[in-house]
């Protein structure tokens, strides 16, 4: 874990902070995610990329929202996801997906990734097993590991 990148993040005014858990909220950003993830198939190549990682990344930030993080910086949230119980191969995805976005988007290059709705429907489920894993101990002990490195 990037306990370095956390800290940075936790110092910045949009980066990391601890707010009230919000469980309504939470399942918004997941209803969120999945529609972005049935809208895939029919954008061009580049709305595919930016849907794909956007349906990615929400999911993702349902989880934070679940446990009260607040994050506005796409490398700060995608820092936490260790903490959050993803693994390496995981966190790889999301990273690159939102590289490719990034390069799409802003810089109108090609996509060159192949997006396959199976790998991004993988990780939303694995989101949805995460957030349902989420008691109050486990909750409580994610916080606690954050305020440890402010």
């Amino acid at each position: 874990m990037n306990f370095n990148q956390i800290k940075w993040c936790l110092k910045q005014n949009k980066g990391i902070n601890l707010v009230e858990p919000n469980e309504s909220i939470s399942e918004n950003y997941l209803r969120e995610s999945l529609s972005d993830f049935d809208m895939i198939e029919r954008a061009n190549p580049k709305w595919k990329t930016v849907t794909a990682y956007y349906s990615c990344y929400n999911s993702v930030y349902a989880i934070l929202v679940k446990i009260g993080v607040k994050c506005e910086i796409h490398d700060c949230t995608i820092s936490l996801m260790e903490l959050l119980g993803f693994d390496k191969k995981e966190i790889k995805f999301l990273d690159s997906l939102k590289k490719e976005r990034v390069d799409v988007q802003y810089y109108l290059k090609p996509s060159s990734l192949f997006i396959v709705k199976s790998q991004v429907l993988e990780f939303l489920n694995r989101c949805k097993e995460i957030i349902k894993e989420m008691n109050d101990d486990k909750i409580n002990e994610i916080r606690s590991k954050i305020k440890e490195l402010t």
